[in-house]
């Protein structure tokens, strides 16, 4: 049986400028479960940027930093741009929209909030609508794209609501670099200018990627070039936030022109030529891994990278009914099984197995008080994390697992696809309930890998006679 690292279908090549995220000289040093976490990001995966789609929600209108390369506009539908959108929508609508573009594009794999402004000047609707997504999309990755001024008074909370993916805009550590390329930054109740809001900006960015780092929140940073004010100086920043402990790095062209309004396109700024953009990500690839697949999306993109189908999901264009989202998420992870093993999800003996793991390597929790399963493929190619599923914490104490029959109803619910579930400890009343349910409880592979443990498990199964997993028509 041929175990599957994930790096590959996850990580970034590190080894040339064909690979998919640039020419470091040296590997991408993920854990596997880092990788297993990037593998069905299209965003953050090369790999995974034509096989799984992402969504954009437009929540956040109101920004708190002026960018001079940037002029948000609410209403051009034929631009592909960030700050751009044809609708702003509320938390209430977006939740209404994920679940219908779920249904739709089963391949949907991760929801984010990038704009229009910034997310986390929005706290309010922007964290609204996490919840939302959170409680009603429990198996979607949720990810959140920021400048950074906000974000080390927001880290606690993005990590409670599951958010295991940011992005921040970081061009410049330097106050004199920074200065001319915000115009000012607003932060609490007061506009600040010149190196003083230049330096604000780079002590709050450098100080929420710390702390999201911390909490083991993987985190890749995005930076504008310049041509003559940030170019070279994109080095130290690569260098800087490898050492801060950020995983990669997406270099992206200005974009700079007249009729898009911004203040460097209107004074003449140039964007930078492809061979530069190809030079610089070179050269800081000995930093940290680069990113080159980036299609530097509108804020409300729909569907795979460089197919934007955000035209076909305007509100006015929803469904007034949807089928139940449990529906929606068992047939959204048969088909992601069936792309992250390549087809052999649908092999005959082939098993969709939840685990209750702390941090994805380990198989470490009590069913009781894990707070997401970790859902994976098993079958004779390997083992292949499919996703994730957020979930009701069943106990709420270290013996105190008799939260009423709602709780576990729900949980249960959840679960109800899955073969096996894995756990370090399970109560006989849950253990009885999961077989009744036709889920096969283990516990024997308490506080070993994950991946090992899994196959382990399937060697030891019999092959003749399986009855086939569930599945929904």
């Amino acid at each position: 049986m041929k175990a599957s690292t994930g790096i590959n279908q996850g990580g970034c090549s590190g080894s040339g400028s064909k690979g998919g995220c640039g020419s470091s000289a040296r590997p991408t040093q993920f854990t596997r479960a880092q990788a297993d976490k990037v593998a069905q990001h299209p965003c953050y995966s090369p790999g995974a940027h034509h096989k799984y789609a992402r969504m954009h929600l437009a929540v956040a209108p109101a920004c708190n930093v002026q960018c001079n390369y940037c002029n948000r506009k609410f209403d051009c539908a034929n631009e592909s741009r960030p700050g751009v959108v044809s609708e702003l929508i509320s938390p209430q609508e977006a939740i209404r929209k994920a679940k219908a573009v779920a249904a739709a594009i089963p391949q949907l794999s991760v929801i984010g909030i990038a704009g229009p402004g910034d997310p986390l000047a929005n706290l309010g609707r922007t964290f609204n609508t996490l919840e939302g997504l959170r409680s009603q999309l429990p198996d979607v990755k949720l990810c959140v794209s920021t400048n950074g001024l906000m974000l080390p008074q927001s880290v606690d909370q993005l990590v409670e609501l599951g958010v295991d993916h940011v992005t921040v805009t970081l061009n410049a550590i330097d106050a004199r670099v920074s200065e001319q390329i915000y115009a000012w930054v607003d932060y609490d109740g007061e506009r600040y200018y010149g190196k003083e809001g230049a330096q604000l900006l780079i002590d709050q960015q450098l100080e929420g990627i710390s702390k999201l780092i911390e909490r083991g929140v993987l985190v890749k940073i995005n930076s504008v070039l310049i041509p003559g004010i940030n170019d070279v100086h994109l080095l130290e920043v690569s260098e800087a936030v490898r050492q801060a402990g950020a995983f990669l790095h997406n270099i992206m062209p200005l974009i700079a022109k007249p009729e898009h309004g911004t203040h460097f396109g209107l004074n003449g700024q140039r964007e930078p030529l492809d061979y530069e953009l190809t030079q610089i990500r070179e050269l800081c690839g000995a930093h940290m891994p680069q990113m080159a697949h980036c299609q530097q999306c509108r804020a409300d993109a729909v569907g795979m990278l460089g197919e934007d189908r955000s035209q076909e999901f305007n509100l006015n264009q929803l469904p007034e009914r949807s089928e139940p989202y449990q529906t929606t998420m068992q047939r959204r992870t048969l088909l992601q099984a069936a792309i992250a093993s390549q087809g052999a999800s649908e092999e005959e003996g082939a098993k969709l197995v939840a685990v209750a793991s702390e941090g994805g390597n380990l198989v470490d929790l009590h069913f009781g008080h894990a707070k997401r399963f970790h859902i994976y493929s098993v079958s004779s190619e390997g083992v292949v994390r499919v996703g994730e599923r957020l979930t009701p914490v069943y106990c709420q104490g270290p013996d105190e697992c008799d939260e009423g029959e709602d709780r576990f109803a729900q949980l249960l619910g959840l679960l109800e696809d899955m073969d096996a579930v894995f756990c370090a400890r399970l109560g006989l009343e849950p253990w009885e309930k999961l077989e009744q349910a036709g889920i096969q409880p283990v516990v024997e592979y308490a506080w070993q890998p994950v991946h090992e443990a899994l196959a382990q498990w399937w060697q030891q199964l019999p092959k003749l006679a399986q009855p086939r997993r569930r599945g929904v028509a």
